[in-house]
């Protein structure tokens, strides 16, 4: 039973996850642009996830991430076009890794670690209470979190000593590549562990 538990949760995260990270990753693409524009087109592509997912039926409790994602890139959208001269510009991507990181932090303690909800949606409900699944999405989510944190802190360390372009890409890159990769193997990790 657990190790058919890991099997889906492994799939499930691998299938969906990155799509909740796809505003991001448009933001981080088009910041060449202009951060105005960079953000709007965060904005813009991480409401369209929601309407897609709402329109599929997709449960809102599994759009977490989305939905944080879309408040982050309203308000950092008005700020870009209000005051696009802001400092904020020069900080946006430690400013996006901060909300991320706050965002899967505040959802331990809630007990609604935001990998679950993105879990759930190819995992059998009969094993959405199994305390396996649930443990797992809480190891998850942490390193999701842990990640975030690490990120947005060498970004503001990076913007204060005037560090170039390529550094501050690698560690948002690592940012997201170290979790997604422990994403990947932790489910492997703990199946091995309860198929001895």
């Amino acid at each position: 039973m657990r190790v058919t538990v890991l099997g889906t949760l492994r799939r499930g995260l691998s299938m969906h996850y990155l799509r909740g990270f796809a505003p991001w990753i448009v933001y981080a693409c088009l910041s060449p642009l202009g951060w105005q524009w960079s953000a709007l087109a965060g904005l813009l592509t991480g409401l369209a996830l929601i309407a897609v997912n709402l329109r599929a039926g997709t449960a809102r409790d599994a759009l977490i991430l989305e939905m944080s994602t879309a408040a982050f890139f309203a308000v950092l959208t008005a700020v870009a076009f209000v005051a696009p001269d802001s400092s904020v510009s020069h900080y946006g991507g430690a400013l996006s890794f901060a909300w991320l990181a706050v965002t899967a932090w505040a959802t331990l303690p809630l007990g609604r670690p935001f990998t679950l909800g993105i879990a759930r949606r190819s995992t059998p409900e009969e094993l959405w209470d199994n305390p396996v699944f649930l443990r797992v999405n809480v190891v998850i989510t942490a390193a999701w979190a842990a990640a975030f944190t690490v990120t947005a802190i060498a970004l503001t360390a990076c913007g204060a000593a005037g560090a170039g372009t390529g550094l501050k890409v690698a560690f948002q890159v690592l940012g997201f590549v170290v979790p997604a990769v422990f994403t990947a193997r932790y489910p492997k990790i703990v199946r091995a562990r309860y198929a001895r």
